[in-house]
């Protein structure tokens, strides 16, 4: 019905053309770079949904930039950010495994900091945050220890959930090894001053065989709770909605984690039946409602 009722809109001349843009971002010595989809001239006057893409992952990939379609279309403008990564104007592609680590997983928050800066300075004062999957998280280590009164809500789909014995069978499913010898060498590197020196040859994310520096190894695989995203809920200060797939086999706990905390005025959860981890066409669709819904946009 949206994409009907924008068609006709558009024919009839009732409402301005959907208006995208690729943004740069200079950030210490290297250049960012998002995707700003304006709906309509006065796109400033908000909201603006900052967006955060998954694992090694990138702007472009479909759950991103279908979003950004689907927000358009019910006036919402967005920025969907390739976060760096360590590279220098990274593509809009998977992070190459043949390409050295040296990237952190808490890099995403000063780099949504930064981009959430660049919106203020182009005359924001209304936006809201959107994770999916590890962005989920990052997101929302954002929003806990950066209140910022433009903020108006946080989205979080499909959000990385974390347990330590779960994360160590995981590594060994994938990699036919243990992680903890890997984490062990990795601290002591780290204890040594040894951080930026490389560990080759290991498992690392989705990459196999990887060259990593020991602190970006030991950022995304040593024990922290607040790479359970759950955990960090109530620490946001802002209204935060949950978005889980029921066939999502990547982070299948999530709705099981967030239910006890849902209240439906700080903490929300939606449950869309039969999405997976990607929520692809309607399911999306889905999520678009919602957005619009929560943020009070008809």
């Amino acid at each position: 019905m949206h994409k009907l009722l924008m068609v006709l809109l558009l024919l009839t001349g009732l409402v301005s053309a959907v208006h995208a843009d690729v943004v740069a971002l200079p950030y210490h010595g290297m250049t960012l770079n998002a995707n700003l989809v304006q709906a309509g001239s006065s796109w400033p006057g908000g909201p603006v949904i900052l967006m955060t893409h998954g694992t090694l992952a990138h702007r472009g990939m479909e759950i991103m930039s279908g979003l950004q379609d689907m927000f358009a279309e019910r006036g919402i403008s967005s920025l969907a950010i390739n976060l760096g990564l360590g590279l220098d104007n990274r593509a809009d592609a998977m992070y190459d495994c043949a390409v050295p680590h040296t990237h952190r997983h808490t890099d995403a928050v000063d780099e949504i900091g930064a981009w959430l800066d660049w919106l203020k300075g182009q005359g924001v004062k209304k936006a809201a945050l959107l994770g999916h999957s590890r962005g989920g998280n990052q997101v929302a280590r954002f929003a806990a220890a950066h209140p910022d009164p433009v903020l108006q809500a946080v989205f979080l789909v499909a959000p990385q959930t974390w347990d330590k014995d779960r994360q160590a069978a995981e590594y060994r499913k994938r990699y036919h090894t243990d992680l903890q010898p890997l984490l062990a060498r990795a601290q002591k590197m780290v204890a040594d001053g040894k951080g930026a020196s490389f560990m080759d040859d290991v498992g690392f994310l989705y990459c196999p065989h990887s060259r990593v520096s020991a602190a970006s190894f030991l950022s995304y695989y040593a024990p922290d709770s607040d790479m359970d995203t759950p955990h960090l809920l109530p620490l946001i200060p802002v209204p935060v909605t949950v978005v889980a797939g029921s066939e999502d086999k990547v982070e299948a706990d999530v709705a099981g984690k967030v239910r006890p905390l849902a209240d439906d005025r700080h903490v929300s959860l939606v449950v869309i039946d039969g999405a997976d981890h990607f929520f692809r066409d309607l399911y999306s669709e889905e999520i678009a409602d919602v957005v619009a819904e929560k943020l009070g946009v008809e």
